[in-house]
């Protein structure tokens, strides 16, 4: 069973944010809301600046150096709280697929129509 965590864990890991990054842009496109919306978030969740983010796309960053080299993980990003691929986020122990679930439960918000103030835990 761990060895089949271990290569999910992996191929998660290894996944180009590049390649989800248009997939989040179209969930919030869908509902209404836009890609500047998509980059607020990313940028609010890891520090990055547009540029920075811009950059990480090009070069083609996994999604596991993505959040490794995150200039400033915010640290509002602990008071994300609820279900992703029906695990609670706040329960995940593995740090880095935290940050992926972090980001996909945001990305879940917008397109839930959640105000951006909220997404943001502002």
């Amino acid at each position: 069973m761990q060895e089949t965590t271990d290569k999910v864990r992996d191929r998660v890991y290894a996944y180009s944010i590049a390649k989800i990054y248009p997939l989040y842009v179209a969930k919030a496109e869908n509902k209404g809301r836009g890609k500047a919306e998509v980059d607020e978030i990313l940028r609010w969740l890891t520090g990055h600046t547009q540029q920075s983010l811009e950059a990480e796309m090009a070069k083609g960053a996994t999604l596991e150096s993505f959040f490794n080299s995150a200039p400033q993980l915010n640290p509002a990003r602990s008071l994300i709280t609820g279900v992703v691929c029906g695990v609670r986020v706040e329960n995940i122990e593995d740090p880095t697929m935290r940050e992926i679930r972090y980001m996909d439960k945001l990305i879940d918000e917008l397109a839930k129509g959640k105000p951006m103030e909220k997404i943001l835990r502002a």
